[in-house]
């Protein structure tokens, strides 16, 4: 799926980053709109699954490709 508005590349970067990065920039977007997030933290697999349990916002997508993870997440 390539349907996204604001594309987050936070490769390289440990937890928590990716996840304070997500969270920040979906504070700037707005309802409706699609996030894709680029990790290479294994953690941020659980990390934006619960977050987006927690937070109301849609977990569109999770996949991991070559040791790279790519999310879509939608805003609430």
């Amino acid at each position: 799926m390539s349907d996204y508005t604001v594309q987050l590349d936070t490769s390289g970067l440990n937890c928590p980053l990716p996840l304070l990065k997500t969270k920040k920039a979906l504070a700037t977007m707005e309802s409706g709109q699609v996030l894709h997030v680029i990790s290479t933290d294994p953690a941020s697999v659980i990390d934006l699954a619960a977050f987006a349990a927690k937070s109301g916002n849609t977990l569109l997508e999770s996949r991991e490709n070559s040791g790279k993870y790519y999310f879509l997440l939608r805003k609430a």
